[in-house]
């Protein structure tokens, strides 16, 4: 009897354990992470960690619907911080993350469905401020504030003009107002998304530097059809003005 209840017990368990595939297909669902990166991703409670419908936002929606349309499964969990979730997605079999800027130096680490939405890089300063700055370079005298782990401070970063990293990018809007920084390098709309949630306005667009797509990177070991079907549903979504009507809700 104790063997057949240990068989029973172990039938279950690999029924509670088997993956769930919306199109019946084999092969494990996909883990996807995300972060608060408001207007895209957020928490609906504003924590730091949430799960599926727990989690808000324009690029959070539009992953959402993709998925429905290619029928393939899911599960979303946000998470903190950046860095640990990008590591996750990089190292990871069938994990991937949103949003994150699609460059050069990442283009072999993923794998790519998007472009989710767009993501200019700007250096804000407080409304008062009498900086004016031709080009990047001419703002190595300042002391620029940016977003730990994050493609704009990596940028910097290379260039040598050395940010004030901080482990939330609202957070960057408050040492500007209280002068601890100079100039802000984040992204628009984002950046002042993010301001505007921690009661800070009336900033000012210094200098616009570069203009970036934001996607959903894939592991590399996500299968190649599954890609594609992710990218063709999104196209259709775009194509029929869903896109545009998820973004609207937000802007």
């Amino acid at each position: 009897m104790f063997k057949h209840l240990l068989l029973a017990l172990a039938s279950t368990s690999l029924l509670l354990t088997a993956p769930a595939h919306a199109d019946g297909s084999s092969g494990a669902s996909l883990v996807l992470l995300t972060e608060n990166f408001p207007p895209y991703n957020m928490a609906k409670n504003g924590k730091n960690f949430a799960k599926d419908e727990n989690i808000e936002g324009i690029a959070a929606d539009i992953v959402r619907e993709t998925f429905k349309r290619a029928g393939i499964s899911y599960n979303l969990t946000l998470r903190f911080p950046w860095e640990r979730i990008y590591k996750l997605a990089l190292e990871k079999p069938g994990y991937g993350v949103f949003v994150m800027a699609r460059l050069p130096d990442r283009e072999a680490l993923f794998k790519w469905v998007g472009p989710l939405g767009p993501d200019d890089w700007v250096l804000l300063a407080k409304a008062d401020s009498k900086i004016q700055l031709a080009d990047l370079e001419h703002a190595r005298r300042y002391r620029i504030g940016a977003y730990r782990g994050d493609a704009i401070a990596q940028t910097l970063e290379k260039q040598g003009l050395n940010p004030i990293v901080a482990l939330r990018d609202q957070d960057n809007a408050q040492k500007l107002v209280d002068g601890q920084i100079d100039l802000w390098a984040t992204g628009d709309p984002a950046g002042r998304y993010l301001a505007r949630q921690v009661g800070v306005t009336q900033l000012r667009t210094v200098l616009r530097f570069n203009s970036a797509q934001l996607y959903l990177a894939l592991n590399k070991e996500v299968p190649d059809d599954v890609v594609a079907r992710l990218q063709a549903a999104l196209d259709q979504l775009r194509d029929e003005g869903v896109v545009d009507q998820i973004m609207a809700r937000y802007l």
